[in-house]
């Protein structure tokens, strides 16, 4: 197996051991960038000398016997709305043209300290708003959505061009690619990874978190990323918890609830069945499945966009009225949809949140978690704009991709994907595990012990439609 193949645990434990030298492990990650990167366009940036400069400090280190955890070494690459001092933030933007960041933000920091190594910046939607991530192309079918908008970050841990990366997710925006590329992708709890110094889309719904390989990767980057920090005024202190699932299986007296309505609603009959498959094995492992109404459906698509859509168009105002033209069509007409929509509205859609985080809570009471689908359908052709079910109801690309993931943010629970087949043209399908606030221990645990069951380890694009030479 080769350096770039290993897991975020694979590779530390080879790296504190001493098997692996750091240098080979960021040479090989570079290595494979330069392959596949021609083909993908995961990067806006690739920042090869700095990575470098980071291995062979990391080896020094160790080699003293300075070891600084799981991360030590570990090339990364970051969502390019996330600040790197002396580094652009373009948001893939034509607004931000000669942006540098003056500091780092804190997710930053707290991967430095930890060791990781950058190895670039990863392509979003423009200004992460839009679920394809337009410009950089599946890992499994480059004439396929890499989903949005972290779409450069799942597309480079998929691709073996990074062992990890850090997305955000506003309404599905890290586990949306993460499913359609066959990786896994963790929302977070509102508020428990701070935001400082990451461009907003939306501050009432944003989060950040981790798109890796495995659910076990996840927990180990989420630890060094969690805690609170007083610039980000939706930082909580959140209780000390162990994020990295353990190796057991069982999961004897965890109650899965299972909804029977909305999130089976309007979903390829292969995603649905796939998921179905993946719930019944968290049944064999020991969990009672019980069935659950996810209640306030009717109100979550317009709760989401008189939340979202003012905020960003707040958060874009003096651009919007002075370079209009730098920003993409798609993203200019929300924008200045956004403006249209009154206080009145916003305020009710603040008050329907409060109401839906109320009911999730009363129905998260019978139950552990939520098993759903990631998204109704996997990658669509690129260009594609709509999809028509077998209803005869057509629905939005972008409104697909985003209903099911949604209501975690609104609600602000932790949110997991992991994949769980692929449908019959190879291309990957996600299933979703929430819990309550702060639980993120649930849901790494239920994805952790369904992974170790084999059913999604070995999915690899390097089986899909491309080959790197």
């Amino acid at each position: 197996m080769r350096p770039y193949e290993l897991t975020v645990a694979e590779a530390a434990e080879a790296v504190r051991t001493r098997r692996l030298s750091p240098v080979e492990l960021v040479d090989s990650a570079l290595e494979r960038i330069a392959r596949v990167e021609p083909h993908l366009n995961a990067f806006t940036t690739v920042t090869a000398d700095r990575a470098r400069d980071a291995a062979r400090r990391a080896e020094t280190e160790i080699a003293r016997g300075t070891h600084r955890g799981p991360l030590h070494a570990m090339p990364v690459g970051l969502k390019d709305l996330i600040d790197v001092a002396g580094l652009a933030t373009t948001a893939s933007s034509r607004v931000r043209a000669g942006h540098r960041a003056q500091s780092d933000s804190t997710v930053t920091a707290r991967l430095a300290s930890a060791g990781a190594a950058l190895v670039g910046k990863t392509h979003t939607h423009e200004f992460a708003y839009g679920l394809t991530t337009p410009q950089t192309a599946n890992a499994w079918h480059p004439d396929r959505v890499a989903g949005g908008s972290s779409g450069g970050s799942a597309v480079a841990v998929a691709a073996g061009a990074a062992a990890f990366a850090l997305g955000t997710d506003t309404g599905g925006s890290i586990r949306v690619p993460a499913a359609l590329n066959g990786v896994v992708g963790l929302k977070p709890t509102y508020g428990l990874v701070p935001r400082h110094g990451v461009t907003s889309l939306s501050w009432s719904l944003d989060h950040v978190g981790p798109l890796t390989r495995t659910v076990e990767d996840a927990g180990l980057v989420l630890a060094a990323l969690a805690g609170h920090d007083p610039r980000d005024p939706a930082s909580v202190a959140a209780p000390t918890a162990e994020h990295r699932p353990g190796p057991d299986t069982d999961l004897r007296g965890l109650r899965v609830g299972v909804p029977g309505n909305y999130y089976f609603d309007r979903v390829d009959p292969e995603v649905e069945a796939a998921v179905r498959r993946a719930i019944g094995r968290l049944e064999e492992l020991g969990a009672r499945l019980v069935d659950v109404e996810i209640p306030m459906t009717r109100y979550i698509r317009a709760t989401h966009w008189g939340l979202m859509v003012p905020e960003a168009s707040a958060y874009h105002e003096r651009t919007l009225r002075t370079v209009p033209d730098l920003y993409g069509a798609d993203v200019r007409v929300l924008l200045a949809a956004g403006e249209r929509i009154t206080a009145g509205d916003h305020l009710r859609a603040q008050r329907a949140r409060t109401l839906m985080g109320r009911a999730w809570r009363e129905m998260m009471e019978a139950v552990d978690l939520i098993a759903a689908p990631t998204v109704p359908l996997t990658a669509v052709e690129s260009g594609r704009t709509d999809v028509t079910w077998a209803d005869g109801s057509v629905e939005s690309v972008a409104d697909a991709y985003v209903r099911l993931s949604a209501p975690a943010n609104l609600t602000g629970v932790p949110a997991l994907t992991v994949p769980v087949g692929l449908d019959s043209a190879g291309l990957p399908i996600g299933m979703q595990l929430m819990a309550r606030p702060f639980d993120e221990a649930t849901v790494l645990r239920a994805g952790h012990a369904y992974e170790r069951t084999g059913t999604a380890r070995g999915l690899t694009p390097e089986r899909a439609s491309w080959r790197a030479p």
